[in-house]
């Protein structure tokens, strides 16, 4: 026996071909029928095919000629000898060939094997063989068949020769008569031949192509697999076993069902099928899975192969391993599902839940969880659990140097362990039930490690799944620092209005419960708080009374009365600083104001001093119904506002000191007018009383005028003063009886100047110059000292001028007695437009007693 022998898994044998029987094989072919007839190619090809193993006998039967070899039954084939034909003649040979339809009854005989010699146009004849042993002979069976169509083929070209070599006879006996016909054929007979003749090289470069095609194929990147029309795999490539794992040997003969992962519903297998087996090319994506039972991702292309009815043959499937780009593809959308959803998320809330469930739907956890050390610093705080096993944990406080989060936190690396139940380090690995898969992440931005992100599952977790949390954990980071910066300004806003909202309190007003009102309000809202108060300290009793509160809801607070060193308020006071009772309840020395207490429900209690310049003004005290811890910030704004307070408290104190002050001082400098005036009518008796009578008259008819109370005030004064500037004029002249002349009158004409000169450099009496400056100013300019006119003589002085010289008319004087207050109102009339402003004579005419 020629062939090797090769058993499969199943114990069968399975031959190969030998290369030497081959090599005969592929030499018959290449012979080009150089053999002068059939007879003898009959002949040639028999001796040929007897070699092949298996065969015992064989007999070839080609246009009716026939040779056999060894021992075979040597009666022909009573169909075959029907056709039998002895005529060279080309058209009597012809109409004897077989039709396609044709078998010959020896080879339909038991141990008998053939094979039809037919081309694409006609049929020849056949190969029959006796074969012991078909299982070997089977094995050469496609080399036959392509030997027997080679042979077809050279037949066929043969009998075409002889249709050129009849077909030239015939032109040449038809030269003379029909030359031009002739050089047309032989045209057309050369450009057949060379179309022959390159259709030979071109099949010849088609079998190197189909040879390097195969090689190609072998040497793919991609897994190739060829099944036949019933989906039985005949070939793979060596990619194809990279991909899979599966050897040539071991899915030969199998189906691809082999691969199914389950990942794919029957109805995408029933639609890939009705799509290949109605002709046309599948292309998708599916899931198998590995020998070794890996899942993997590939991309894969099924085309049907034709056969020459056009019936489907074959099918070829090229599949691509897309299992690291789908990964990536994966984590691209994951990563920007996640961004986009960071990037609406407002609060930490918000930001923790996005994050949270989109984990457990990316890694198909049973828990995730962001922890976050605690606001005291006393350890790490689950802040936000999702699932099943992330509920369990949210709100859990991990103490201070226990569990994974603050290893995770503080070393700032990850921590993977799919059996975390046997940490010993796992902090209450109980609540983890059967998902004790767990990862952790730290969450860092700017360098700083500010939490950690947690998932728990049932299945391994895997270093590509850890590798995509390190990916979710960078994002959520940034957006939790961003968040966190984002509140932490909101809160510096918050606070920093609220001190504005205390300075402007301070600044803009003197009430100094309209302030504490707004001080309250400020603190009870930006620390969140549920009450406040204010404790004043008594500076007779020694106790801290109540003054002001808000958010209580009886009136208990407002009986407070708290002695230096007692409960909170006065500890706070006594030692200069903020005291805390997070709760009330269990304070050993109890609380001082135990029905107060009951009645408001308070469970934390905050008191802080109220401090300027080191001493105790009093104490600002906070309340909350609910447990919290504050925190350092916290405190430390609860300081601040005290000092506002403190301040606002002080200003007020010190606002109505300085107005008590102020008015002392202003009925003091008023008092100093009046003596001033009365010293001046002591002076010059003849005028005792004038200065109070016109000052009187100059505001009644201010009043009138609409001045203004400031306006009012400084004509008072101004009155009261207006012959200030006579305390400069000799007495001689003064207290002269008779009328004064030249010198004498340029003197008394200065005494306005001298009251400016006397007056300017006080302060408080600037405003009331007007008066005693310009008294004798005359409407139409003739008066003195300026000789100002009109609207250009301040209004005060007008107003004044008018009342003056109506009591200077109707008072007794030394060089006169006094006018009737008629012909005083009637000297004033006329002098209206001269002396006085029209209008305010008008005014002083129309109020007249």
């Amino acid at each position: 026996m020629t062939s090797s022998e090769v058993h499969d898994q199943k114990g069968g044998k399975r031959y190969e071909v030998d290369p030497r029987v081959l090599g005969q094989i592929l030499a018959a072919q290449n012979i080009d029928f150089v053999l002068p007839d059939t007879t003898h190619i009959a002949d040639f090809f028999a001796e040929a095919l007897v070699g092949i193993p298996g065969v015992t006998s064989c007999r070839v039967c080609l246009q009716g000629m026939t040779a056999q070899k060894r021992e075979m039954e040597n009666k022909v084939c009573g169909r075959c000898s029907s056709f039998h034909t002895t005529s060279i003649e080309l058209d009597e040979m012809a109409a004897f060939l077989p039709g396609f339809d044709f078998q010959c009854e020896l080879g339909e005989q038991k141990g008998m094997q053939s094979a039809l010699v037919a081309s694409l146009n006609h049929p020849f004849g056949f190969f029959i063989f006796r074969v012991n042993d078909s299982d070997v002979f089977d094995a050469y069976k496609p080399f036959i068949k392509n030997l027997a169509n080679y042979v077809a083929l050279s037949l066929e070209n043969r009998l075409q020769r002889k249709l050129l070599q009849r077909s030239q006879f015939e032109l040449e006996r038809k030269v003379e008569e029909r030359t031009r016909d002739l050089v047309d054929a032989n045209v057309r007979l050369q450009e057949e031949v060379e179309t022959r003749r390159l259709a030979e090289a071109a099949l010849r470069q088609r079998e190197a192509q189909l040879r390097l095609q195969g090689t190609a194929l072998e040497a793919a990147a991609n897994g190739i697999l060829i099944t036949d029309n019933m989906g039985k795999i005949i070939w793979a490539n060596s990619a194809f076993t990279r991909l899979t794992g599966y050897s040539g040997e071991e899915i030969v003969g199998q189906t691809p069902n082999i691969l199914k992962s389950g990942k794919q519903s029957q109805d995408f297998y029933a639609n890939l099928w009705n799509r290949i087996l109605s002709g046309e090319t599948w292309h998708g994506e599916l899931i198998n899975r590995c020998k070794d039972g890996r899942l993997y991702t590939e991309e894969m292309t099924i085309s049907p192969v034709h056969g020459e009815q056009g019936e489907i043959s074959h099918f070829i499937a090229i599949k691509k391993d897309i299992s690291e780009r789908k990964q990536h593809e994966r984590e691209r959308e994951v990563i920007v599902t996640v961004s986009s959803a960071m990037r609406q998320a407002v609060t930490r809330t918000e930001m923790f839940s996005v994050v949270l469930d989109q984990l457990l739907d990316l890694f198909d956890a049973e828990g995730s969880m962001i922890a976050l050390p605690s606001p005291s610093n006393e350890g790490i705080v689950v802040e936000m659990g999702r699932g099943v096993v992330g509920e369990r944990f949210s709100g859990l406080v991990v103490p201070q140097g226990m569990g994974i989060s603050g290893w995770v936190i503080k070393n700032k690396k990850s921590y993977l362990n799919n059996n975390a139940d046997s940490d010993s380090l796992f902090y209450r690995p109980d609540l983890l039930g059967d998902s004790r898969c767990v990862a952790a992440i730290p969450l860092i931005a700017r360098e700083q490690s500010i939490g950690a992100l947690w998932i728990a599952r049932r299945a391994d977790i895997l270093e590509q799944d850890l590798r995509l949390l390190n990916a979710i954990a960078d994002i959520a980071a940034n957006a939790l620092y961003r968040i966190m910066l984002h509140e932490q300004t909101e809160q510096q806003l918050g606070r920093l209005i609220a001190l504005h909202k205390i300075d402007v309190a301070i600044t803009s007003n003197v009430d100094i419960n309209a302030t504490l009102g707004v001080i309250l309000d400020n603190v009870k809202n930006e620390l969140g708080v549920d009450a406040v108060s204010i404790l004043l300290l008594n500076s007779v009793t020694h106790m801290l009374d109540y003054a002001a509160g808000i958010g209580f809801r009886t009136k208990g607070v407002e009986q407070s009365c708290v002695r230096l060193g007692d409960g909170c308020a006065g500890r706070a006071a006594q030692e200069c600083r903020t005291v805390s009772c997070l709760d009330i309840e269990k304070v050993d020395e109890g609380f001082i104001r135990p029905l107060f207490l009951s009645e408001e429900g308070f469970v934390l209690h905050c008191a802080t001093p109220l401090m300027v310049k080191g001493q105790v003004k009093g104490v600002l005290e906070l309340f909350h119904r609910k447990t919290f811890e504050p925190e350092l910030a916290w405190l430390d704004y609860f300081e601040t506002l005290a000092t506002q307070a403190a301040i606002a408290i002080e200003n007020a104190s010190l606002f109505e000191n300085l107005q008590r002050s102020n008015t002392e001082l202003t009925l003091a400098y008023d008092a100093t007018i009046e003596g001033w005036s009365r010293a001046l009518d002591l002076r010059d008796r003849e005028t005792e009383g004038h200065t109070q009578r016109v000052t009187q008259m100059a505001l009644q008819l201010a009043e009138k005028m609409g001045m203004s109370e400031a306006e009012k005030m400084d004509l008072r004064r101004g009155a009261l003063l207006h012959d200030i500037g006579k305390m400069g004029v000799p007495d001689a002249i003064l207290l002269k009886p008779g009328n004064l002349i030249g010198r004498e009158w340029e003197i008394m004409r200065q005494h306005p100047v001298y009251a400016y000169q006397m007056l300017s450099p006080i302060k408080y009496l600037r405003h009331a110059l007007e008066v005693p400056y310009y008294h004798h100013e005359r409407w139409d300019g003739s008066g003195y000292p300026f000789g100002l006119k009109g609207e250009h003589i301040p209004l005060s002085a007008r107003v004044f001028a008018v009342v003056d010289v109506f009591d200077a008319l109707t008072s007794d004087r030394p060089y006169r007695q006094a006018w009737s207050h008629e012909d005083a109102y009637h000297y004033i009339e006329e002098q209206a437009g001269r002396y006085f402003d029209p209008q305010v004579v008008r005014i002083f005419l129309e109020n007249r007693p």
